[in-house]
């Protein structure tokens, strides 16, 4: 099976990559071991975060991080046995939380933010699923007065730089835009506008992937392992037989240190995992858009199967067994604001979100492969960003100017 570009990766980035290159006129053969959006892409809050400027930086207040250091937050935990292993890139992280270093982080972000939205309307419309992103925005909730007078600060500045409308809230005005939260003790709230939701986020990632196909791209089921380079360019091998193609783009995500490792790769990319689970309302309680709480660190969002819980951060390898801590932590902290009967699930699923210390994605071609390119490292905002990071890499192996300066967005920067 010969093709232009084989994409390693059916998650939303490694899909939304593979359309944009297969409405440009490519071949395009898109490889994963599992249907597209079944790992990472599957369990979100379902947020296409226009607003999301400020990246999720580690704390450096000494408060938080004593409490961080004693597993005391359900925004975030972590694994003792994983620390040895994370230590090198968690300290790199934590570097990255400079004033300085979350400025330059936010310059180079800034394009894929502005256009992350407009990119999934286009390839949403294409697609005939449109009516899958629900206008609205989503709603932040504090608990602490302190939490809430630094966000407005920042609504400020995203307002006047970056366009980006919101509205704060006292109770009543919550009330009104959200009827069927609690009385919950909140020090304020948030009504970020321009950001859209999924109704159900894998729906997005199936939809693009069935336009995919009805333009002519193949979808092949894979193991990304079997990469290698010959003369004709890169190919993997399949049940059907060896896919052969021009150019490769890895988005695996969680998974790509296993690819590149044996290229001669050591990107200091790292995991936060991060867990779901629905419960059912009580009666006909319900949200009209998702709402995080952020003091607590965790999001609500109606989704199909209930009311959907998504947790903060959990620091462990990433095949580590599940410790879903922060579910048990969040559930009696949602209940403060929703109404919610029992779990659907037995079991709550968890994903697993690649990071880079400067909380930047690497999206380009590889330093030393000719043909290899690189589409990973989104960290919370794959789903948002997947649309924009598809184009630019698809800018790329076309030939053609990108968008925007991607420098920034080099596999061979300085992770300092």
């Amino acid at each position: 099976m010969k093709t232009d570009v084989v994409v390693l990766g059916a998650g939303i980035v490694g899909v939304a990559a593979a359309l944009q290159l297969q409405r440009r006129g490519r071949s395009v053969v898109l490889v994963d071991r599992k249907s597209p959006g079944e790992e990472t892409s599957f369990g979100n809050a379902g947020l296409i975060q226009r607003e999301a400027f400020y990246p999720y930086a580690f704390p450096r207040g000494l408060g938080k991080l004593i409490r961080y250091a004693l597993n005391g937050e359900s925004e975030a935990h972590y694994q003792v046995s994983s620390l040895l292993g994370l230590a090198s890139p968690l300290f790199q992280y934590w570097r990255n939380a400079s004033p300085a270093r979350i400025e330059r982080t936010i310059r180079v972000n800034r394009p894929l933010f502005e256009r992350c939205l407009a990119e999934h309307e286009l390839l949403a419309s294409e697609a005939g699923v449109s009516d899958l992103l629900r206008p609205g925005g989503w709603v932040q909730l504090f608990r602490k007065p302190e939490s809430f007078e630094a966000r407005m600060g920042e609504a400020a500045r995203l307002r006047a730089e970056f366009g980006v409308s919101s509205t704060p809230l006292d109770a009543a005005g919550l009330a009104k835009v959200e009827p069927h939260l609690n009385d919950a003790p909140m020090a304020g709230a948030i009504h970020w506008h321009d950001p859209a939701s999924l109704r159900e986020p894998v729906q997005l990632t199936r939809a693009y992937a069935r336009h995919f196909e009805a333009l002519g791209g193949r979808f092949a089921r894979a193991d990304a392992r079997t990469l290698v380079q010959d003369a004709e360019g890169w190919s993997v091998e399949s049940p059907e037989g060896r896919i052969t193609a021009r150019d490769a783009v890895i988005a695996l995500g969680a998974w790509t240190p296993e690819i590149i490792r044996p290229l001669g790769y050591a990107l200091p990319l790292f995991i936060k995992r991060g867990y779901h689970v629905h419960y059912r309302p009580r009666g006909n309680v319900t949200l009209n858009h998702p709402a995080i709480d952020t003091d607590a660190g965790f999001a609500m969002a109606a989704m199909e199967h209930g009311i959907r819980m998504t947790t903060g951060a959990e620091f462990a390898h990433r095949d580590a067994p599940p410790t879903p801590v922060q579910v048990e932590r969040c559930a009696p902290l949602a209940r403060q604001w929703l109404s919610l009967d029992g779990q659907v699930e037995t079991t709550p699923w968890m994903g697993r979100r690649p990071c880079f210390p400067d909380m930047i994605p690497v999206i380009g071609p590889s330093p030393r492969h000719k043909g290899l390119w690189f589409l990973f490292g989104h960290a919370h905002h794959g789903l948002t960003n997947a649309a924009v990071s598809g184009r630019l890499i698809a800018d790329m192996i076309m030939g053609e100017a990108p968008i925007c300066d991607v420098s920034g967005f080099a596999a061979d920067r300085a992770f300092v």
